[in-house]
């Protein structure tokens, strides 16, 4: 069932994927969730009109109807603010969703991560150019060490790979379609240190040479980022981000979970596995060790506006210093098959008629999110919702929640709030 309102901004107080997760791309190979959402406005453009909290509401409630249990989202618009949710947070008892609903929001973790790091550049205790060797000998030692900085773990292209398939093996098929799902079970109560995942990442063959043309987005990168912050604070990273970001932001209802079990109001969160899980599954507790500082977090979509209107506006960190963060270069998604403009933490993503958007996307099983906001500031949309990888391996068209997200966001970034007489 829908649950809308609309606010206004003046109301919220102003202070100073691991895997692919939808879609299947024409090699009929997992696609993401950011490529989908860009590709909406590549193929079809739509001119800017009336921001509209009614078709705002009827768009989402679509993708509910389209096979999505729930739902939730915020769109901003200048002074407007709309906030709705549809459909159910559990299918088994039929709660529904509700707009004020915490969810896991995977990878958007990592541009908080990114700010703290940054924030530690801005008070000289660590630069972008270090060899991440000088602080971190005992994680990355030698050559390696020597070679890859703390801008090229931060952008991606330190050529570190992703840890995922070393520690879900029997996912390791997933691109030959010889694949279980039963590591997602076997993980579900595992407890992984930071440097564990990490020396999985650096045994793996290297994604690419240290500071190379383009990168390949992994995980590693960001639990060593972690554990850089934890060398240079004293502090276990997620506390430091906790102190030094959070908080500050005022992100009341944002936190790094202290265990498998997520505190306040929320959704279950089902995994389909590209139909290798059916019916899907429910993994709303679940140890989130295996992804920390880089996809760990549990957030509103009310509270990721906020953060990413805050950083843009110079707020979170210096605008010095977010220009360093949306200096982008390509980036190979995890798959391989399609390539982001990524910077410092953040996403690039050019919509025709409407400009530059800046932000992240995140997965974990279970969940997913995507927040986007205008250069200007002025135009924000966040949407999560509790089912994942709903397409199945091979399936030659698009499944109709992708078309009725692609419906969504449109609506969504294309309405224009009308100018008072």
């Amino acid at each position: 069932m829908p649950s809308h309102h609309l606010v206004r901004a003046h109301a919220i107080p102003q202070r100073g994927g691991v895997i692919p997760v939808s879609g299947i791309d024409r090699a009929r190979r997992p696609s993401y969730f950011w490529n989908m959402f860009r590709n909406v406005f590549r193929n079809s453009p739509d001119r800017p009109h009336e921001f509209d909290p009614g078709k705002l509401a009827a768009t989402l409630d679509g993708v509910h109807r389209a096979g999505m249990p729930g739902v939730v989202a915020e769109v901003r618009d200048g002074e407007q603010v709309w906030r709705g949710a549809a459909g159910v947070a559990d299918l088994d008892t039929g709660r529904p969703m509700t707009a004020g609903m915490r969810q896991r929001v995977g990878s958007i973790t990592k541009t908080f991560t990114a700010a703290a790091v940054l924030r530690q550049v801005e008070r000289g205790r660590v630069g972008l150019d270090d060899p991440i060797g000088i602080h971190l000998p005992h994680l990355v030692p030698g050559e390696r060490g020597r070679e890859i900085t703390v801008r090229m773990l931060l952008n991606n292209t330190s050529g570190i790979p992703e840890y995922l398939f070393a520690a879900f093996p029997s996912l390791a098929g997933i691109l030959t379609g010889e694949f279980s799902t039963a590591s997602l079970d076997g993980n579900r109560d595992r407890r992984f240190a930071p440097a564990e995942l990490i020396a999985m990442g650096l045994a793996a063959p290297p994604a690419g040479r240290p500071g190379g043309p383009s990168g390949v987005y992994s995980n590693s990168n960001y639990l060593l980022l972690g554990e850089l912050l934890r060398e240079l604070t004293g502090l276990a990273p997620e506390e430091h981000i906790t102190r030094d970001v959070i908080e500050p932001a005022g992100l009341t209802h944002t936190a790094f979970p202290d265990g498998p079990r997520i505190e306040e109001p929320h959704p279950r969160m089902y995994e389909a596995f590209f139909g290798a899980i059916d019916p899907p599954r429910d993994y709303s507790v679940y140890d989130m060790s295996w992804v920390g500082t880089g996809a760990a977090l549990v957030s509103t979509v009310a509270d990721i506006n906020r953060f990413y209107r805050l950083l843009l506006a110079g707020e979170v960190v210096e605008p010095a210093t977010l220009a360093q963060m949306q200096k982008t270069g390509p980036v190979l998604t995890q798959d391989g098959q399609s390539e982001i403009d990524y910077g410092l933490g953040l996403h690039r993503v050019e919509i025709p008629g409407a400009g530059t958007f800046w932000g992240h996307d995140g997965t974990v099983w279970g969940a997913q999110a995507l927040s986007v906001t205008s250069a200007d500031g002025t135009r924000q949309m966040t949407i999560a919702m509790n089912l994942v990888r709903w397409n199945k391996l091979g399936a030659p068209d698009a499944h109709p929640i992708d078309d009725a997200l692609a419906v969504f966001y449109r609506e969504a970034l294309s309405g224009r709030a009308a100018v008072s007489a």
